[in-house]
C-alpha cells in the first residue's frame, strides 16, 4: 500500500514543479512605454517631444526625440520618479513663486526643484554616451544639443522598483533648457543661477517639457486598467499555494481510493 500512495504523490508534485518552471520567467519586468511631452505650465515654451522606453528585465532602451528648443543649446533630459511624489507632470499652481538667487521675477520662472513633487527625483539620465546614473543629471555636454534631436540608446542598467515604476505608469521623462529673454543663449538674465547648480545659469536646468510614460507590459495589458507586471507578480504566490492545496488534496484522494481497492 505504501508504495501505492508514493506513486499516486507523484503525479501532482511534478505537475507544480513544471508550473513553478514555467510561471518563473513571467515575473521578470517586459514590456514598453510611450511619453508625449508637453511644455512645463508657466515657462515660456512652445516645443513638443517623445520619449519610448523598453523594459527587459532591469535592461532598458530609450529613444527621445523633440522639436522646437534652443538652438545650438545641450538639453539635459531624465526619467524621474519617486516613492512619495505624485509621478506626474506639474501644474502651474506648483509654482511656490519662491525667489531664488538673482531671481527678479520668480512668478514667470518654474525651477525643477518646484517641479519636483510631481515628477519625483531623476532615476535614469539619458545621457547620449557614458554614464546615465543620476550622477550624470548634470552632464550638459553628454546630452542631446539643438532644437530638433533624435537618439537612442540601449543596455541601460536600473533597479527593480525603476523597471517596475515605468511599466506601471509612474515614471515621467522631462526635458530641460528654457531661453526665458529670448537672447538664443543659456544666460543668468533675470532668471539668476541654477537652483541645482550655481555654476549654471537657471534657464540650462529649469524643465521644459514633460510626459508620463505610458506603459504596456508584455502581455498586451494596457496602463491605467489596474493591471502591472507587478500586480501579476505579486499574486503568484497565491495562485500557486492555492494549486499546491488542490495537488495534496487530490493525492491524498488517491492514496484513499487505491487504498480501498488493494484492501
Amino acid at each position: 500500500m505504501n508504495r501505492i500512495t508514493r506513486a499516486a504523490l507523484t503525479v501532482p508534485i511534478v505537475s507544480l514543479t513544471a508550473l513553478l518552471a514555467a510561471a518563473g520567467p513571467a515575473m521578470a519586468a517586459e514590456g514598453s512605454a510611450r511619453a508625449d511631452l508637453t511644455p512645463v505650465p508657466v515657462n515660456p515654451v512652445t516645443a513638443s517631444g517623445q520619449g519610448t522606453v523598453q523594459i527587459s528585465g532591469t535592461n532598458l532602451s530609450f529613444t527621445l526625440a523633440a522639436q522646437g528648443l534652443l538652438a545650438d543649446a545641450p538639453h539635459a533630459a531624465h526619467i524621474h520618479f519617486g516613492a512619495t511624489a505624485r509621478n506626474e507632470c506639474p501644474t502651474a499652481s506648483d509654482n511656490n513663486a519662491a525667489a531664488l538667487a538673482g531671481e527678479t521675477d520668480p512668478h514667470t520662472h518654474f525651477t525643477t526643484t518646484e517641479g519636483a513633487p510631481a515628477y519625483g527625483e531623476i532615476v535614469v539620465s539619458l545621457t547620449t554616451s557614458g554614464d546615465t546614473s543620476p550622477a550624470s543629471g548634470l552632464a550638459v555636454d553628454r546630452f542631446a544639443v539643438g532644437d530638433d534631436f533624435e537618439y537612442s540608446r540601449g543596455d541601460v542598467q536600473v533597479s527593480q522598483e525603476v523597471a517596475d515604476a515605468i511599466l506601471s505608469g509612474k515614471a515621467v521623462v522631462v526635458i530641460h533648457g528654457v531661453d526665458y529673454d529670448g537672447d538664443g543663449a543659456y544666460s543668468a538674465g533675470d532668471r539668476g543661477v541654477s537652483d541645482l547648480d550655481a555654476s549654471l545659469p537657471g534657464e540650462a536646468t529649469d524643465p521644459a517639457l514633460c510626459g508620463v510614460l505610458k506603459a504596456t507590459p508584455a502581455g498586451g495589458v494596457a496602463a491605467g486598467d489596474g493591471s502591472s507586471a507587478t500586480d501579476e507578480a505579486s499574486s503568484l504566490p497565491y495562485v500557486l499555494g492555492g494549486l499546491a492545496l488542490t495537488a495534496a488534496g487530490g493525492a491524498a484522494f488517491a492514496a484513499r481510493r487505491n487504498s480501498r481497492t488493494t484492501a
